[in-house]
């Protein structure tokens, strides 16, 4: 299969790219588009073999529910059983957005979508380029991250090429996205709504729209029998070809902690990576060193935080030591990801 990539711009859509895009789609192919979050990789969500076929372009386990991603409130209906008046609420501020609700699933979504589960996750994202594709490929676009199953998300085009070339029938290249972290995904089949992953939204954002929301406690480990409920929630993702660990604790004496790690690594002879910020980059004298952004703008780290992953793939470095981020709004969602990247290696110092 040949990959066709279409250049645009999402504020001057190509329309006859999009329509042939959609026509993809409504054929059961697959492609990959922009959103504000990561890059996604779509096929017709309402479609068995399309979301068959977005398992195996990614090598993703099949019981890893997709979300489905539409462009219109009222599309929502066809998709759920009922939409509870707190989900109504938090709709009409964060759709579009990055937000993804789960829902107790209608008959017409398959299960190869939810992965077997009765319960479907959808968002609204808030991006040109995706809004059109999803109208012209038929309303429900199921899409997971545009990337192989467990790599760093795709935040620009040639992250989905680099993974996906000859794997799928067309990548729509809208340039860099904006936000670089996935979904928050927020849970409205339990009792209390639950936040099952964290994203750009946090906790306390959700909380002062419908009150009342917890947060998963139970983060599934990958040995358990327990079924996802939503992307993430399972396997291992994120993680670069490198071995990484996050060190945390008092700004000196986290970059003491690893310009010594560095040291003994190189002097074993390894290549050795090193996540900084603008703040602290000149700390570290060793290694191959990465600025992630800087912690006065914490968007800016999460934006560049699965690009920087990817280039110390590019960079072939064996071991990776990354600073940890606390950020006040999204420094739940950056850790998120980073652990998982780390395969949850930590050192407190």
């Amino acid at each position: 299969m040949k990959t066709k990539v279409i250049r645009m711009n999402p504020q001057e859509l190509d329309m006859e790219g999009i329509r042939e895009a959609g026509e993809i789609l409504k054929q059961g192919g697959l492609v990959a588009f922009p959103t504000e979050t990561v890059y996604g990789l779509g096929g017709n969500g309402l479609d068995p073999q399309a979301s068959a076929k977005i398992y195996q372009a990614k090598g993703r386990p099949s019981d890893n529910p997709l979300i489905i991603h539409i462009a219109d409130m009222e599309d929502l209906a066809k998709i759920v059983k009922e939409v509870p008046e707190s989900a109504k609420k938090l709709a009409s501020v964060y759709w579009p957005g990055p937000l993804t609700m789960i829902f107790e699933k209608s008959d017409i979504v398959p299960y190869e979508t939810t992965g077997g589960m009765d319960t479907v996750a959808v968002r609204m994202p808030d991006h040109p380029l995706a809004q059109a594709l999803i109208r012209a490929g038929g309303s429900y676009v199921a899409a997971p991250s545009a990337n192989t199953s467990g790599r760093p998300s795709p935040t620009m085009a040639s992250h989905v090429e680099e993974d996906l070339d000859g794997k799928i029938d067309m990548v729509l290249d809208g340039g860099p996205v904006g936000i670089g972290l996935e979904s928050t995904i927020v849970d409205f089949t339990e009792e209390i709504p639950t936040i099952l992953r964290p994203g750009y939204i946090n906790q306390e954002m959700v909380r002062r729209v419908i009150g009342q929301v917890q947060m998963d406690r139970g983060l599934i480990q990958a040995d358990s029998k327990v079924k996802p409920k939503a992307p993430g929630m399972k396997y291992r993702h994120y993680a670069p070809k490198a071995d990484l660990t996050v060190v945390e604790g008092s700004p000196k004496a986290v970059q003491e902690k690893i310009c010594a790690l560095v040291e003994e690594k190189i002097r074993a002879g390894e290549k050795v990576g090193v996540i900084a910020t603008e703040e602290s980059i000149k700390a570290y004298p060793e290694g191959i060193v990465k600025c992630i952004g800087t912690r006065a703008d914490e968007e800016s780290i999460a934006r560049h935080l699965f690009a920087v992953l990817r280039e110390f793939d590019d960079c072939g470095v064996t071991y990776i030591y990354s600073e940890a981020f606390d950020t006040p709004q999204m420094g739940q969602a950056i850790m998120n990801r980073l652990m998982k990247a780390a395969g949850q290696k930590k050192i407190q110092v």
